[in-house]
């Protein structure tokens, strides 16, 4: 039998999806509390921990980590014991991921805006009030951004305005840089325009269109100079070689830092 897990483990795939959206993974349940078919738990260095179980036509045992939690892939003839010893080996590896979804989580839940009078979100780095009444116009000086709108309107309203300005900012904003880095860079890029992927920040094609993503403009100038400038730079190397990264560092020295925060920093969950 251990000649046999020693194989599991050798074999054991690991894997790390981390989705937009997330909640908290590891959460205390009463004993008594029913879990649905294929949950299970068991002790990690003194922690409970819930696990989704699936038997699938596979040679090894597979672990995922994501939003919803610990999921376990295993060959049907693999036992609880062994599956259950497979990740008692993991732990270390497991707990981390854990706990680094459930940080996650917190920040997303944080990011979350609240539609309605004075709601906050990122602007360029900072935060931008919203507020309702009166003329619509942008005070740089308070950092406030009067919608236009009645008091008493609704979230969908005030997401649609807001949305609007912001894609109208990016846009001018981004032509801007574009054509900054395209002339530091010696290229010549023939169209840009705006995508909203949840998962991409921006893309350039051989044709030399450039998509950015209208959500940049929430962070801070230097995270968008970066972004714009690792875009232009595949203009002359569509890579992401040694040489791609030199490229990017010829007009943006200490990128590596921008790179990290748009790693690092949750973007706000508009609801749209």
């Amino acid at each position: 039998m251990l000649k046999r897990l020693a194989g599991l483990l050798r074999n054991t795939q690991l894997s790390l999806f981390e989705p937009e959206a997330a909640a908290p993974p590891v959460q205390p349940r009463t004993p008594d509390t029913v879990r649905p078919q294929g949950q299970r738990r068991l002790l990690l260095s003194g922690h409970p921990v819930d696990y989704e179980l699936r038997r699938a036509r596979r040679r090894s045992i597979g672990f995922v980590v994501s939003a919803d939690g610990l999921r376990v892939s295993a060959p049907r003839w693999v036992t609880i014991a062994e599956i259950e010893q497979a990740l008692q080996g993991k732990q270390d590896w497991i707990l981390r991921k854990l706990v680094e979804q459930r940080e996650r989580a917190r920040r997303l839940d944080a990011a979350k805006v609240v539609w309605a009078d004075g709601a906050s979100l990122p602007y360029l780095g900072a935060p931008l009030q919203l507020r309702l009444g009166g003329l619509a116009r942008y005070d740089a000086q308070a950092r406030q951004l009067h919608l236009g709108l009645p008091p008493d309107s609704g979230a969908q309203r005030m997401r649609e305005a807001t949305q609007a300005w912001l894609c109208a900012q990016a846009r001018a904003l981004f032509e801007q840089r574009c054509r900054h880095f395209a002339t530091a860079l010696g290229v010549r890029y023939t169209k840009l325009s705006l995508s909203s992927a949840q998962t991409r920040w921006g893309s350039a094609s051989v044709s030399g269109a450039i998509r950015l993503n209208w959500r940049l403009i929430h962070f801070s100038p230097a995270v968008i100079d970066y972004v714009v400038a690792h875009e232009l730079a595949h203009l002359r190397e569509m890579n992401h070689s040694p040489r791609f990264w030199a490229v990017v560092g010829s007009v943006l020295p200490g990128y590596e830092e921008a790179r990290q925060r748009l790693r690092d920093e949750p973007v706000p969950q508009l609801g749209d």
